[in-house]
């Protein structure tokens, strides 16, 4: 294990849910991005394993989901997350690979800008309960 893994890791064991939502998206982003980047130059091995690494990153997304909770909210993101799942998948079974990427990065990006307004805004307790999550 690398010393950048370790430190994942640790972050990752003292986030709170809303700072384990931020580094889920921080994961989809950069893994969309880097698929991108992969099929740009033609690296359609390197483009499937992020375009996995990015439908991972959404499965976790949409199972953290608490439905009982999060009313409306949840049931819209998972919607969401649900289309873009099946966007990027559709679209590497033979689809526009790219402007799948692109549509789905763009609501990433558009969606994590929301949940780090919430987390700016929030204070320390609330952050450790989120609506929805």
């Amino acid at each position: 294990m690398t010393g950048y893994q370790k430190y994942r890791g640790v972050q990752v064991e003292g986030a709170s849910p809303l700072e384990l939502v931020l580094l889920t998206y921080d994961v989809l982003i950069k893994s969309l991005n880097l698929a991108k980047f992969a099929g740009k130059e033609k690296n359609y091995v390197a483009e499937a394993q992020h375009l996995s690494r990015a439908i991972e990153a959404l499965v976790e997304l949409i199972t953290s989901l608490d439905s009982e909770n999060g009313g409306t909210i949840a049931s819209s993101l998972g919607s969401l997350y649900a289309y873009m799942n099946r966007r990027l998948m559709e679209a590497s079974t033979g689809g526009d690979i790219a402007g799948a990427i692109d549509e789905v990065l763009a609501l990433a990006n558009t969606l994590r800008e929301g949940w780090q307004g919430l987390a700016d805004g929030d204070s320390s307790s609330q952050s450790r309960q989120v609506n929805g999550y």
